[in-house]
């Protein structure tokens, strides 16, 4: 299906006709337009690394047509979105569950309060926890090294994996394919 709205037009990519019981997100947050506030060349904010969508065209992407009626969602958010990201877990159908993963980036950014240092991966429900279930004893803490902007470990994914190693997963705002995995996004 093809998602014809107007800020998600920027992904120009075929949305999917499947139903997953896992979804992983991470979001191309807005910052208002703001850069960080670094002197380091090459950084700067996520718009010049990659198409950003504000929370209204977040919230208007067709998320409940690709998931299952037993499904969870893993949403990455910056601390400054926290508030943005549960609202649009809500807006996609999905009742607030936990934090999932506490990632320590072991590198820090400047902030506007204090030096931030780990970003949230949060969980988000729908009906109930897929099952048949996997591992139960995954670790919330991951500390690995910050690489490119805004590139997630793939700790995480490997740890979910190993939680729903069964069921069907996708990853949107994707930037690389994965094996097990479909992928939506713009940079895949």
């Amino acid at each position: 299906m093809k998602v014809g709205i107007a800020g998600v037009m920027k992904f120009n990519v075929i949305f999917p006709d499947k139903k997953y019981n896992i979804i992983y997100a991470d979001p191309p947050w807005d910052y208002k337009g703001q850069s960080q506030h670094t002197k380091t060349k090459g950084s700067g904010g996520a718009k010049t690394h990659y198409n950003t969508l504000v929370l209204k065209d977040l919230k208007q992407l067709p998320i409940l047509d690709i998931a299952e009626e037993n499904c969870l969602l893993f949403m990455w958010a910056s601390s400054p979105h926290l508030d943005q990201a549960i609202d649009l877990g809500k807006a996609w159908g999905f009742k607030w569950a936990t934090v999932g993963f506490c990632w320590d980036k072991q590198k820090v950014n400047p902030g506007f309060y204090t030096m931030s240092q780990v970003e949230l991966c949060l969980i988000f429900k729908r009906g109930k926890i897929p099952a048949p279930r996997g591992a139960r004893n995954i670790r919330q803490l991951i500390s690995s090294m910050r690489r490119k902007h805004s590139q997630k470990p793939d700790e995480v994914r490997d740890r979910i994996q190993l939680m729903f190693p069964t069921q069907t997963k996708i990853e949107l705002f994707a930037r690389e394919k994965v094996e097990g995995w479909d992928s939506w996004g713009n940079e895949v």
